[in-house]
C-alpha cells in the first residue's frame, strides 16, 4: 500500500487510535482487485484433502489406540485415564475408560459421508463401551463429549428415510446414553442445584470433592440432558440440568453478568468476580441460544438477549473487535488477555443474527493465527504477544469460520480455511496420527490428539469447503453442541408455548437480517455497485495491526494504490437512560407504581416517564433499538411499550435548569481531503472522522444542552477549527493571536480552568480544548462567585482531553499544519444531547415512535 501526500496526517490518527480505547472513525474505504477464484473444483480438492486427514488421524485411533480413549500419536499407542495420577485432570477429567475418541466422532462419519464406517463405528461401540467403570470424569466433559455423541449417534441410527439409518439397531446407543445419564445425576445432589464439577462413574460424588466448579461446567448442560429427557421421557435429567442454567443466571450482578467461577454449596460467586466469554464461561452463552433453537422454550432466548446485551455493553472493547474479562459487578477491565476457547464467539454471534460483529471478532483471531501459524491458548491484547503458546488443535476458530462462511458466502474465509488446513497439515500431521502443538514458536509437538480433533476440528474444516453436504440443506432446528454434535429433537416431545405466553408476548419475529456484502462509493455519495469481499472492508487493516502483525501478500491483495486504513466506529449496543420528557435532570424512581407504569396484556402503558430508567437494546437488523426493560419490568421480545405522557408535547424546559453532562462525545475530523483519492471508489469527501470523549466544565457554554445559547459557536453547524498557539502553550496569559471563532487548544497548569476559558475568550475563541496531564476524569470547575466575576460566558465553552488523547489529538494538529493537508475541526456529536421525543415512524407505518438520543425505539407506541 501506498501512502500517499497525507502520510503523516492520517498516522496522526492512528497515533490517536493507538492511545486512546473508545475511539472510532468513519468511512475509510479502499478498492481491492480482483479475488482469486474459488472454483467447484478447488474446494472439493479441499473437502478431499480435509476427509483424508481425518481418516489418517481415526484410522491410527482405530489400528494402534482403540478401545482406550485417546491416541498417543508420538509414541503410536493408545491411553486412558492416568490410574498412577487420580489428581491429573488434564486426561482424567475427559478419559473415562470408555473408549472417548470412537464415541465422540460417531456422527462425524455421518457428515463425511462414509454409512459403512458409520455402521462399523456405532457396532465397536455396542461391543466395547461400558460405563460401570471406576472412574472420575468431568462432569461437563463427559456430557458434551460422551453424553452428546451417543445421543446424535443414535438420532441417525433411528432415523428411517436417510442414508445413516440402521435397520438392526434397537436404540442401543440411547440404552447407553441412558445409563450414563443416571450416573451423572448424583452430581446435582447439592442446596443449589449446582453439580459438582467431577463425579464417579461407578461410586458416584467422593468424599472431598472440590465444591467449586465454572459456569461452562454447570450451565451448559440442557442440550444434552434436556434431549436424553424427551427421548427417553424421564424428566429427571432436563429438570437437573435447567435448575443448574438458572440457578447461574439467577445469581448474575446487577448489571447482568454472570461469574466465570461459583461455589456449588453456598451459591456465591469466586473471587476474583470476573467474567468474559471464554474459558469457564463460553458455553453457558451457546447453550442459552441453541437451547431455544431447538426446543423453542423462550426463557432461554431471553436469557440469550440479556446476556448478550451485557457482554456488548461491558465486555466487548471500545474498538468492537475483542472482548476483554471485566469485573462482574462494575464492567471495569480486569484482563486485557484473549483464550482460544473464546473464538466460539464469532459463530455464536452468526448464530444470534448479529453478523457485522461476528465479523469484527473473528477479524482478531484470523490475525493471530495468521501471526502464529496456529492459535495459542492465551494471547496478551496490551503487549500483542502470546503467553501461553500450546495449540491442541482446538476448534473454536474453525467453527466460527464455517458460520460465518455460510452467512456470507464470502471466499474470504474459503482462504482463511485453506490457510488452517496448511497449517494443521504442516505442523500438526505426524505418522501415526496429528499431535498438538506444545509450543507455536518451535513446533516442540506433545503426544496427544485430543478427542475433539476429530469431532470437531476436522468436521468443521470439512464442512467450509463441502457446498453439497446435506447439513446445508437441512433447515430444521437441529443445532451443533459445543463438542460439534448433532442434535435436534422430533416434533412430537417439543413443548408448545403456551397461549397465555404467546399472548402476552405478542408476535415475535426472529428472522436473521440478510447479509449485504461491502460496496463501493462513488465520488457523489452513490452505490457503485460493485461488491468487494469482507478483506477489503475498511477495518481490516485495523485489525491486522491491532495483533502487530506485519501485512503479508492477502492482505496487499486488497490494497489500492492510495489506501487508507480506517479506524472503527462502534455505536452502543446497549445503554441505560432515566427518562424525563424535557431532559431536565431528575432522580431514579427505582419502583414506579401503576400510575406511572402499568403492565398491559401485550407489554406496558407508560402514564408518566419522568424518573424511569429505561435499557435500551440494539436490533439486529440495524433499523434502532428497542426498550428491553423499564424500571424493574422486563420488556420481551414481541412486547410493546405504549406511551401516554403528555409532557412530551410541552415546550423543552428551561436550558438553564437541564442537567449539564459530565462528558461529551466529540468528532475530530480533517475539513480538506487528498485530491488523488478523489477518483477513487469510496472516497467521498475523506475526512478521516474520528471521535472522542471529553470531559465538560461546569461553567461556560453548556455543549449538551438542548435549546442552549445560540450564541454558542463551539462544536456546532460544519465544526469548528482548533489551532494550537505554541506561543501560550498554556493558555494562562494574554494571546497574541486573534482567533476569530476557532478554538485553542492548550495545556493544563499554571493558571486555573476559569482563567484559560476568560483569556481564549478574549482573544475571540468559541471554545477552549485542555490537554490533561492525567487519564483520570476531572471536570473543571469553579465557584460561583469566580464564575460571576468572569461575566457573561455563555458564548465559550471549554472541555478536558486526558492526557493520551490529547496528546494524540496534538499530534494531529501540528501534522495537519506542519504539511498543509487542512485543518483539524472538531464538532460536537449530535448524540451528546439528552433528550426524548416523539418523532413520527417512517412513511407506511403506522404511529408514532419514541425517539432517545436520536435512537428510535421501535417497540413503542406513542397512544397521546
Amino acid at each position: 500500500m501506498k501512502w500517499g501526500r497525507g502520510c503523516l496526517a492520517t498516522l496522526a490518527f492512528t497515533l490517536l487510535i493507538t492511545l486512546n480505547n473508545g475511539v472510532d472513525s468513519r468511512q475509510i474505504t479502499n478498492s481491492s482487485r480482483q479475488q482469486t477464484t474459488w472454483t467447484s473444483e478447488r474446494k472439493r480438492s479441499l473437502k478431499r484433502a480435509t476427509r483424508d486427514l481425518w481418516y489418517h488421524g481415526f484410522d491410527h485411533y482405530m489400528s494402534h489406540a482403540f478401545p482406550l480413549d485417546e491416541l498417543s500419536p508420538l509414541s503410536c499407542t493408545g491411553r486412558g485415564p492416568d490410574w498412577e495420577n487420580p489428581s491429573n485432570i488434564a486426561y482424567n477429567d475427559v478419559s473415562g475408560n470408555y473408549s472417548l475418541t470412537l464415541i465422540d466422532v460417531l456422527d462425524t462419519l455421518v457428515v463425511l459421508g462414509d454409512p459403512p464406517g458409520f455402521q462399523n463405528a456405532v457396532r465397536n461401540v455396542l461391543d466395547w463401551v461400558s460405563f460401570d467403570v471406576n472412574t472420575k470424569p468431568q462432569v461437563f466433559e463427559t456430557t458434551i463429549r460422551v453424553l452428546g455423541g451417543l445421543l446424535s449417534g443414535h438420532i441417525f441410527a433411528s432415523q428411517p428415510n436417510q442414508p445413516f439409518y440402521l435397520p438392526w439397531y434397537r436404540d442401543q446407543l440411547l440404552i447407553l446414553a441412558y445409563d450414563l445419564g443416571k450416573r451423572l445425576l448424583p452430581a446435582f445432589s447439592t442446596p443449589t442445584g449446582l453439580p459438582f464439577a467431577r463425579v464417579n462413574l461407578r461410586h458416584g460424588v467422593q468424599r472431598g470433592e472440590s465444591l467449586e466448579t465454572c459456569t461452562a461446567g454447570a450451565g451448559s448442560l440442557i442440550l444434552e440432558f434436556a434431549t436424553l429427557s424427551r427421548l427417553t421421557g424421564d424428566d429427571r435429567f432436563e429438570k437437573a440440568a435447567y435448575k443448574a442454567f438458572f440457578a447461574l443466571w439467577n445469581r448474575r450482578s446487577d448489571i447482568g453478568l454472570v461469574g466465570n467461577t461459583i461455589n456449588i454449596w453456598s451459591g456465591m460467586w469466586a473471587l476474583p468476580e470476573v467474567t468474559g466469554i471464554g474459558a469457564g464461561i463460553d458455553s453457558f452463552y451457546e447453550y442459552a441460544l441453541k437451547w431455544y433453537v431447538m426446543s423453542g422454550e423462550v426463557e432461554f432466548l431471553d436469557v440469550w438477549h440479556e446476556s448478550y446485551a451485557a457482554v456488548m455493553r461491558y465486555s466487548r472493547s471500545p474498538d468492537g473487535h475483542w472482548y476483554r474479562s471485566v469485573n462482574i459487578h462494575t464492567g471495569d477491565q480486569a484482563y486485557a488477555t484473549i483464550d482460544s476457547l473464546s473464538a466460539f464467539w464469532p459463530g455464536l454471534q452468526v448464530l444470534g443474527g448479529d453478523v457485522q460483529n461476528a465479523i469484527k471478532s473473528h477479524m482478531i483471531y484470523w490475525n493471530i493465527w495468521r501471526r502464529n501459524s496456529g492459535l495459542p491458548e492465551i494471547w496478551d491484547a496490551q503487549f500483542l504477544q502470546a503467553t501461553s503458546h500450546q495449540y491442541p488443535l482446538r476448534p473454536e476458530f474453525v467453527e466460527s469460520t464455517w458460520y460465518l462462511y455460510r452467512a456470507t458466502r464470502d471466499p474470504y474465509y474459503l482462504h482463511v480455511g485453506e490457510r488452517i488446513l496448511k497449517d494443521l497439515t504442516a505442523r500438526a500431521k505426524v505418522d501415526c496420527g496429528l499431535a498438538s502443538i506444545q509450543d507455536l514458536r518451535t513446533n516442540v509437538r506433545d503426544n496427544r490428539m485430543e478427542s475433539f480433533v476429530l469431532s470437531e476440528t476436522l468436521k468443521y474444516l470439512f464442512l467450509l469447503f463441502d457446498e453439497d453436504n446435506h447439513l446445508h440443506r437441512d433447515d430444521s432446528h437441529y443445532v451443533f453442541t459445543t463438542e460439534g454434535h448433532i442434535l435436534s429433537l422430533p416434533k412430537e416431545v417439543l413443548k408448545p408455548i403456551s397461549r397465555a405466553r404467546r399472548k402476552m408476548r405478542g408476535e415475535e419475529n426472529h428472522q436473521c437480517p440478510v447479509y449485504g456484502h461491502p460496496q463501493d462509493m462513488l465520488p457523489d455519495g452513490t452505490i457503485g455497485g460493485l461488491i468487494r469481499g469482507v478483506g477489503s472492508r475498511a477495518d481490516a487493516e485495523y485489525a491486522r495491526n491491532l495483533v502487530g502483525l506485519p501485512p503479508q501478500s492477502l492482505d496487499e491483495h486488497h490494497w489500492s494504490p492510495d489506501g487508507w486504513c480506517t479506524i472503527p466506529e462502534v455505536d452502543l449496543y446497549s445503554f441505560d437512560f432515566i427518562m424525563s420528557p424535557g431532559g431536565k435532570s431528575i432522580s431514579e424512581d427505582p419502583n414506579p407504581g401503576p400510575l406511572k407504569l402499568k403492565a398491559v396484556t401485550d407489554g406496558f402503558i407508560l402514564h408518566n416517564m419522568s424518573g424511569i430508567r429505561a435499557h435500551i437494546v440494539s436490533r439486529l437488523d440495524g433499523k434502532g433499538y428497542d426498550i428491553t426493560k423499564l424500571g424493574p419490568h422486563a420488556v420481551r421480545s414481541g412486547q410493546v411499550v405504549y406511551v401516554n405522557d403528555s409532557a412530551l408535547l410541552e415546550p423543552s424546559a428551561d436550558p438553564r435548569l437541564v442537567h449539564r453532562r459530565e462528558d461529551v462525545r466529540l468528532r475530530i475530523f480533517l475539513d480538506t481531503f487528498d485530491s488523488a483519492l478523489v477518483a477513487q471508489p469510496g472516497s467521498k469527501n475523506f475526512n478521516g472522522d474520528t471521535y472522542i470523549k471529553a470531559y465538560t466544565a461546569q461553567f461556560g457554554g453548556d455543549l449538551a444542552a438542548i435549546g442552549g445559547s445560540s450564541a454558542l459557536r463551539f462544536g456546532r453547524g460544519e465544526g469548528t477549527m482548533i489551532q494550537h498557539d505554541k506561543s501560550n502553550l498554556l493558555g494562562c496569559k494574554p494571546y497574541e493571536t486573534e482567533f476569530d471563532g476557532d478554538a485553542v487548544l492548550i495545556h493544563r497548569g499554571d493558571c486555573t480552568f476559569l482563567e484559560k476559558l476568560v483569556y481564549a475568550r478574549h482573544a475571540g475563541a468559541s471554545g477552549v480544548v485542555v490537554i490533561s496531564d492525567e487519564d483520570a476524569v476531572v471536570n473543571p470547575s469553579a465557584s460561583a462567585e469566580e464564575i460571576a466575576a468572569a461575566g457573561d460566558i455563555d458564548d465559550i465553552a471549554l472541555v478536558l482531553l486526558p492526557y493520551t488523547v490529547g496528546k494524540a489529538v496534538a499530534a494531529m494538529v501540528d501534522a495537519a499544519g506542519t504539511f498543509g493537508y487542512g485543518h483539524v475541526m472538531i464538532a460536537v456529536d449530535p448524540e451528546a444531547h439528552t433528550r426524548v421525543e416523539s418523532v413520527d415512524r417512517m412513511p407506511g407505518e403506522i404511529g408514532k415512535i419514541l425517539y432517545i438520543n436520536g435512537h428510535p425505539l421501535l417497540n413503542t407506541r406513542l397512544i397521546f
